[in-house]
């Protein structure tokens, strides 16, 4: 079944198509934090994008229901963060000029508690900031490639100033296409839904749906920085039965390149399926989308 236009959704199918741009806490594991999501909305299953540590906190999309299925789409893309830079002596004279020296492409081994392979590998640092200075404290922005592991590049830099160095506190300020200016914490997509279920007496502004909704997104915000290519209803309908996007279905397309990931929709915005591009849009006949995730 195709889904209504995202605006014209009520709660409920919100919460069974549905992201939270959580801001996550110190403390529960980023596994632990989608169960409450899912315990909390009620739906059958609930996951994060992108893992943080217990300890880090900040920006964590949670996807709900069918939702889930659009997690490829949020684990690659740049991320940010904001560390604490614990050096063991006294900052150098060139504190900034050795930290800019590690913009770029990086050599990394994941640490030995981690989920992948412990092989040499190259991330690139897009952005590396000094914030401020305050004793043996470096406040650092970091703007780098997904599965940057911050430790790491904190360590390197100790070892490169020639005073050594470990990361304190971490907090992940952006995720791809997410970041930190409209963070939802657990307490208020608690108290959001408590209001929808008629189950809180306060009398807060607004109204409980307006309230749900300033909590839980349709999960299209997940797709926004995704080329898209729009297709008929009639081709969205093929598209639910397993069959790729054709030529003649396609109505519009962002220009991309080939086997790059998209996203498709109906005319009226609604999400049908992730795919490659693997044909021309402009074409009269012929594959134009393999699919990798049927949304519908």
């Amino acid at each position: 079944m195709l889904r209504d236009a995202p605006e014209d959704r009520d709660p409920d199918a919100i919460l069974e198509f549905g992201l939270v741009n959580l801001d996550k806490p110190p403390g529960p594991s980023a596994h632990q934090v989608s169960a409450w999501v899912r315990d909390m909305t009620g739906v059958e299953k609930a996951a994060h994008a992108g893992t943080l540590d217990p300890k880090v906190t900040g920006c964590l999309p949670i996807l709900t229901g069918a939702a889930t299925r659009l997690a490829p789409a949020l684990l690659e893309g740049p991320k940010e963060y904001v560390t604490v830079l614990e050096l063991h002596a006294d900052p150098p004279a060139n504190l900034e000029s050795v930290v800019a020296e590690f913009e770029g492409p990086t050599y990394q081994k994941p640490p030995r508690k981690s989920a992948v392979a412990r092989r040499l590998r190259v991330r690139e640092i897009y952005d590396l900031d000094v914030l401020e200075v305050q004793g043996r404290q470096v406040l650092l922005r970091i703007r780098c490639e997904s599965g940057t592991y911050v430790r790491k590049l904190c360590h390197d830099l100790g070892r490169a100033l020639g005073t050594g160095a470990h990361m304190g506190h971490l907090r992940r300020t952006a995720t791809t296409p997410f970041d930190d200016t409209e963070l939802v914490t657990l307490q208020d997509l608690s108290d959001a839904l408590a209001w929808y279920r008629d189950e809180d007496d306060t009398d807060p502004p607004g109204t409980p749906e307006e309230a749900l909704r300033a909590a839980l997104a349709p999960a299209e915000s997940a797709l926004v920085h995704l080329p898209s290519v729009t297709i008929a209803r009639s081709a969205a309908r093929e598209v639910a039965e397993g069959a790729p996007v054709y030529a003649p279905g396609v109505v519009d397309a962002d220009a991309a390149d080939r086997d790059a990931l998209v996203a498709c929709y109906t005319p009226d915005g609604a999400a049908v399926c992730l795919g490659r591009l693997v044909g021309d849009p402009d074409a009269d006949s012929g594959t134009v989308v393999s699919l990798e995730r049927v949304l519908v």
